[in-house]
């Protein structure tokens, strides 16, 4: 097929979403589809693709405020007309709900062509954490508006599908995410990075990959930390990625190591390298580090939600506690800290399951529903299958 991807996200930016959508693309066209990316341009000298998996349209943007790092597009409606009435997609697929997500709908809805859509961020939650509750319902009533406008939505848990469901999303269908056992394996421990952190092999590192966002609930995490190393000074923490609150946490924390944003290759290395993920957020649709700590063979404490209530098997690959539970999150924390045979123990049954989570049976799925949408049959010559939520 013809396959026109809309997303106002995409590597080289680094995120779970970007991460996501790079897998589908690369699978879809390794497959013989071919894949159009449509997206910002990142920077003046951004330019598309050019190693013929896939091509790229690349279109105006501006950074979003608090996010410089990130880029919204411009809603470029005449520009896609133009390029889809020349060169007509199979089906759009509109992966991000911002202006370029939004004149990808009018122009598709003009020209006729079949319509897709994926939900991976709950922006309708984040409001409450920047004082902006009362535009929850608001924003809650524009994604409805935005997606319901497009033959399915795909979201990555049955449990998201059936929220999104009662409150009035049409077509919630299930796709999930796989994560790269190569890449994020524990075989890249380092124990050289371990010493530039200040650990000792018999020392606690413990490690934290997010976005660092109000939405991601660093108070708690924070807290759990404080704990941990009034126990145990010799303990390590380390936070991998970048946002608005990373200089205010740095400054409050001294103790606490801030990498930044991580090339694929170090950021396997850091989870490898360290003993324990802790994960904190309450906001996720899925949560993509979970599985890549998992991977990497780390014991994860989270809430029991998104990806964590899919693969977490509490006390047998992980630490899972009620949503919200505050008080059993800190105590698994310092369970977790205070004893070194269970954290081996998760880690290793963690990376068993890890080893079944394939990215080859996501992009099955997402292959089988784009042909639905386009009413293509697949290459076999059967026709589409229908999933079910």
């Amino acid at each position: 097929m013809n396959i026109a991807l809309v997303t106002e996200t995409f590597p080289p930016e680094i995120n779970g979403v970007a991460m996501t959508l790079s897998h589908l693309v690369e699978g879809l066209a390794l497959r013989g589809h071919r894949v159009t990316v449509v997206r910002p341009r990142q920077h003046a000298g951004d330019t598309p693709r050019a190693d013929g998996l896939h091509a790229e349209l690349l279109c105006p943007g501006f950074a979003i405020p608090g996010y410089a790092f990130l880029r919204a597009g411009l809603p470029v409606r005449g520009r896609l007309l133009k390029a889809w009435g020349a060169d007509r997609p199979d089906v759009v697929h509109v992966a991000t709900e911002g202006p370029l997500g939004y004149a990808a709908l009018s122009a598709a809805d003009k020209l006729g062509i079949p319509l897709a859509s994926s939900f991976h961020t709950n922006f309708h939650s984040y409001s409450r954490h920047y004082g902006f509750a009362f535009l929850t319902r608001p924003a809650l009533a524009y994604l409805r508006h935005f997606h319901n406008r497009t033959r399915i939505t795909l979201s990555p848990t049955a449990e998201l599908n059936a929220e999104l469901t009662r409150d009035g999303f049409n077509g919630m269908r299930l796709l999930s995410r796989g994560v790269n056992t190569e890449v994020f394996n524990p075989a890249h421990r380092d124990e050289s990075l371990r010493q530039s952190w200040g650990a000792g092999p018999q020392d606690l590192a413990v490690v934290h990959v997010s976005r660092l966002a109000a939405e991601k609930n660093y108070p708690l995490l924070i807290d759990a930390f404080a704990r941990i190393r009034a126990s145990r000074p010799a303990a390590r923490f380390i936070i991998v990625g970048d946002g608005p609150l990373r200089h205010k946490l740095a400054r409050a924390h001294p103790w606490i190591r801030f990498t930044g944003f991580l090339p694929r290759a170090d950021l396997a290395r850091h989870y490898a390298s360290a003993d324990a993920f802790l994960y904190a957020s309450m906001t996720e649709t899925f949560g993509n580090v979970v599985t890549e700590a998992m991977a990497s063979g780390l014991p994860v404490l989270a809430f029991d939600y998104a990806a964590p209530a899919r693969y977490i098997r509490t006390g047998e690959n992980g630490i899972t506690v009620p949503f919200g539970d505050r008080d059993a999150w800190l105590a698994g924390a310092e369970r977790l800290a205070a004893d070194s045979d269970l954290r081996r123990s998760l880690g290793a049954a963690a990376r068993r399951t890890a080893d079944g989570i394939s990215w080859t049976h996501v992009i099955d799925g997402f292959e089988r529903d784009l042909h639905e949408v386009a009413g293509r049959p697949l290459a076999n010559g059967s026709s589409p299958a229908t999933v079910t939520p």
